[in-house]
């Protein structure tokens, strides 16, 4: 399997906004947001997509959302509110074949998520 990009922020070859990092899990801003808060979580050992997330990987997967949520918090999004995002394969947007979890907040979100305004809320 050839390396990814996320293997290279993960051994530093090359730069990226860390913003949290342990021994299961790597969290950095992401560098074409969608949302004034914009960060992935990524787990340091490859699994390439949701499909081969297999039954020793729960672990891992439930850490890379209390990282999520743990940064949320940091940044100030967890009270009003934020999306979590995990692509899979080329029809569900996945461009990088290491599971990455988006997080975006700081401000409403639309739904369906390629619409640009959110629905009224009734």
């Amino acid at each position: 399997m050839s390396e990814t990009i996320f293997d290279k922020i993960i051994d530093r070859s090359i730069p990226a906004d860390i913003l949290y990092e342990d021994e299961l899990a790597l969290a950095f801003s992401d560098i074409n947001p969608q949302a004034p808060v914009h960060f992935l979580v990524i787990p340091k050992r490859r699994i390439a997509t949701v499909n081969d997330i297999g039954m020793d990987d729960r672990e891992v997967v439930g850490h890379l959302y209390w990282v999520a949520a743990h940064i949320a918090e940091q940044r100030g999004i967890a009270d009003e509110g934020f999306r979590t995002v995990m692509n899979c394969n080329e029809f569900g947007g996945q461009t990088v074949y290491h599971i990455h979890l988006h997080v975006l907040g700081g401000k409403p979100l639309g739904w369906p998520p390629y619409t640009s305004a959110p629905k009224a809320l009734e």
